[in-house]
């Protein structure tokens, strides 16, 4: 699966920030250019939870929606992402990719369930 629906319940923690916000209960300052613009993109490797980062790929059905982004959004993705991931040096391609990819179906929650019940499928789509 290329995805992970989940709920964390904790209290919340000094200086806490990330992918889910800094729940501070402001909504308005927990977009994902507001986060990275606070803490960067990636977790520092000091922070690491886990001794290797996971390998990052981008697959077919990935490229196959890529292709599928109105023409305008995908431009203004590409504008977009190279800067809010400039300030962490230079990006990776499927960085890149990820970001702009994000950009074009941000409203949809999980985008391969759209790509599959268009009939798309690889060997990285899963039930």
């Amino acid at each position: 699966s290329n995805y992970v629906d989940y709920r964390l319940v904790m209290q919340r923690q000094p200086n806490q920030d990330g992918a889910c916000g800094n729940f501070n209960g402001e909504a308005s300052d927990d977009s994902t250019a507001a986060v990275f613009s606070r803490i960067g993109a990636r977790v520092p490797s000091g922070q690491l939870l886990f001794n290797d980062r996971a390998q990052v790929g981008f697959t077919d059905v990935e490229k196959k929606l890529m292709t599928m982004c109105e023409p305008e959004t995908l431009s203004k993705a590409q504008s977009g992402c190279e800067e809010m991931l400039k300030g962490r040096g230079s990006p990776s391609r499927v960085e890149m990719q990820s970001c702009m990819l994000d950009v074009c179906y941000g409203a949809n929650e999980h985008v391969l369930k759209l790509a599959k019940s268009m009939g798309w499928t690889d060997n990285s789509l899963h039930a």
